[in-house]
């Protein structure tokens, strides 16, 4: 109970200030006489000409940075298909070398099979010359 209270008063006291502050911004606008009348209308369709004409000049503008921006994209795409394919091209490779890593081991496992080597604990491979069979 001793923590409702105050957790109750916070939240009037913050409702009450933004009912402050927005009673103030309407006030403003209201009272606001920077507005727009019908006597400027004349400067205003002046001022808007300049203004469609620097916003033309800022929507070519950024039309060249999106047809520049498309040609990277378009870059990007391309030197990603040419990784992704010497990408491909490696993984080609490391598979053959594994495959032929695996038939190493197996040659080399019938050859002790069959008496003619011998492979020490420290990896080198002595030759007997003695088949099996």
């Amino acid at each position: 109970m001793k923590k409702q209270l105050p957790a109750l008063l916070a939240a009037l006291l913050i409702t009450g200030v933004i009912t402050l502050v927005m009673f103030v911004t309407s006030a403003n606008a209201l009272l606001n006489n920077n507005g727009s009348d019908n006597s400027s209308s004349t400067t205003s369709n002046s001022n808007t000409a300049v203004l469609t004409s620097a916003s033309q000049d800022q929507i070519n503008q950024l039309q060249t940075r999106v047809n520049e921006y498309a040609q990277r994209e378009q870059q990007y795409q391309q030197r990603e298909q040419q990784y992704q394919q010497a990408l491909q091209a490696d993984q080609q490779k490391l598979q053959h070398a594994s495959d032929q890593v695996l038939q190493i081991k197996q040659l080399l496992f019938e050859l002790q099979a069959r008496g003619l080597i011998q492979v020490q604990g420290n990896g080198t491979i002595m030759i007997t010359g003695r088949s099996g069979n």
